[in-house]
């Protein structure tokens, strides 16, 4: 089970981090990847990162703004997210891999949180 929370409502050019903690210890041995959803969409990958955390991947639109990270002795991922515009409102998912190896592909995740807001205002 992965629950996300630290999303919420920030002025544009501010920051917030995402939290994705795990209740196993398998969390240790896969990726884990953030994705994000707004309604109606289908859900698009954000950040990725590898079981030992050495590689991280992000989709263009937030390289640069947005830093995954984990803890494996905490079992949990974060989401730095700064600079933040109103495009970035949304439901943010973490999720976990069926390898310890990144993908930017949903298919490749077989665990998902149940999703955290985050509104940005202009």
């Amino acid at each position: 089970q992965l629950v996300e929370s630290g999303g919420g409502l920030v002025q544009a050019g501010g920051s917030l981090r995402l939290s994705c903690a795990a209740n196993s210890g398998a969390f240790s041995t896969t990726a884990v990847g953030w994705f994000r959803q707004a309604p109606g969409k289908e859900r698009d990958f954000v950040a990725t990162i590898s079981w030992g955390g050495r590689t991280t991947s992000y989709a263009e639109c937030v390289k640069g703004r947005f830093t995954i990270s984990r803890s494996n002795a905490e079992s949990t991922a974060y989401q730095q997210m700064t600079r933040l515009k109103p495009d970035d409102t949304t439901v943010y998912y973490c999720a976990a891999s069926k390898s310890i190896d990144t993908s930017t592909s949903t298919g490749q995740y077989n665990y998902w949180g149940q999703g955290t807001q985050v509104t940005v205002s202009s």
